[in-house]
């Protein structure tokens, strides 16, 4: 990968949303990777950072998912499910990451992060949250089958 051109990189994910700028981060990253880690993915959240176009949640993904390193992140779908669960209140990933982890233990970090986005994905949607059918509506503060407003 590092020996393709930005401009061949954006043929192989033009699938993807903002396919040119994570082609040029992908094309720094893959020379950063080469020049400063002997071409290995560093195993560290703040090493993770330095690379181009990586934030604090897709360090968490990687470390997780790649390593096996307790981490947990917060897109959109667990940010919004974990505040209408109940699960955090704070307005921030990082806010919301600090209250679900200080829930869970570290070892079920990566199956909640990955329950979380499902069930954003599958059942509680962003505008219009499927409630009367939802699993969780029993125990869930936001369900609209209570009457609850559910747009947090």
């Amino acid at each position: 990968m590092a020996r393709l051109t930005t401009e061949e990189l954006e043929e192989y994910i033009k699938g993807v949303g903002l396919f040119r700028n994570k082609a040029k981060h992908i094309a720094a990253t893959c020379q950063l990777l080469l020049r400063e880690h002997g071409g290995e993915v560093p195993r560290t959240r703040e090493e993770l950072m330095q690379l181009a176009g990586v934030g604090r949640k897709t360090a968490n993904v990687v470390l997780a998912n790649a390593f096996g390193i307790p981490a947990f992140a917060v897109d959109t779908h667990v940010l919004r499910v974990s505040r209408r669960l109940g699960l955090a209140s704070g307005i921030t990933p990082d806010q919301v990451e600090a209250e679900v982890t200080a829930l869970l233990p570290e070892e079920q970090w990566l199956d909640a992060h990955h329950w979380l986005i499902w069930h954003g994905r599958r059942q509680c949607y962003a505008r219009r949250p499927s409630c009367s059918d939802c699993p969780l509506a029993a125990i869930c503060p936001s369900s609209l089958t209570k009457g609850a407003i559910s747009d947090a």
